[in-house]
């Protein structure tokens, strides 16, 4: 069994926006030994090999890194007035299943994924997609990881291709890109030039008639065929947050 990492790594990154920023505080070893006598305990009454505990605290948005959005990220209710699911509430089999990768890598940034180029691919390269695959788009701005154009560059997944995604059996999606829509702030510049508001956001708010999660900045999807690996994505249970980080991997059989 082969295990791909699939996860942008969780660092600092002087190149981030504010929005993006990751604070990582690590405590050394003998910071920790030095909490002893608090608790009562005299650390020279302790096996020699003791060095203390090494400790950290970070901080960022569940947004900032590899993640899955939950429909909550989309809006607070459903088309038909239900609470939307928060991402502790989204079934954890959702983020178990076969995986397949559509590469839409020829795609110039601000084109947009039509449900035409989704299903013209699915169809030259005989993929199936069932009940429960995870499909990954693939464009190729994960080059960009690190970089201050980062979340300007990118292409963007139609609401059309989004709903017909979800028609297929699929609840959750991935992109290697900073987002699952065109760049957002190039998004909003040309919904108003254009006077077409139905364009901002679109492929995210499906989610509000068709309840899915997408898994934003994904690294690494050149090192995966089209299809015939497993796709693990479980988010952690962060009580009513719109997303989770998680450790995104693909899992492949000798």
């Amino acid at each position: 069994m082969k295990i791909i990492d699939l996860t942008k790594p969780i660092q600092k990154n002087k190149n981030d926006p504010r929005y993006m920023k990751i604070r990582i505080k690590h405590k050394s070893h003998l910071k920790g030994k030095m909490l002893l006598p608090f608790m009562g305990v005299n650390p020279f009454k302790l096996p020699k090999s003791f060095q203390g505990w090494a400790d950290d605290r970070i901080a960022f948005g569940v947004h900032s890194v590899t993640h899955v959005d939950a429909p909550w990220h989309y809006a607070a209710r459903t088309a038909d007035g239900s609470k939307s699911m928060s991402i502790e509430e989204v079934p954890l089999n959702w983020f178990y299943g076969d995986g397949i990768v559509i590469d839409m890598s020829h795609k110039k940034d601000m084109e947009l994924i039509t449900k035409e180029d989704l299903e013209n691919y699915v169809r030259q390269n005989d993929l199936h997609i069932g009940e429960g695959t995870i499909v990954f788009i693939k464009t190729g701005r994960d080059r960009y990881v690190g970089t201050k154009n980062y979340p300007q560059n990118g292409t963007g997944v139609s609401g059309e291709a989004t709903k017909w995604l979800i028609d297929q059996g699929v609840h959750v999606t991935g992109i290697d890109q900073w987002g699952w829509d065109r760049p957002l702030f190039k998004l909003g510049h040309l919904s108003h030039k254009t006077k077409n508001t139905d364009i901002f956001w679109e492929g995210h708010r499906v989610g509000i008639e068709k309840p899915y999660c997408h898994i934003e900045q994904v690294v690494g999807l050149d090192q995966l065929p089209k299809d015939g690996f497993k796709v693990m994505a479980m988010p952690l249970p962060l009580k009513g947050c719109s997303a989770s980080p998680i450790r995104l991997i693909a899992i492949m059989e000798d």
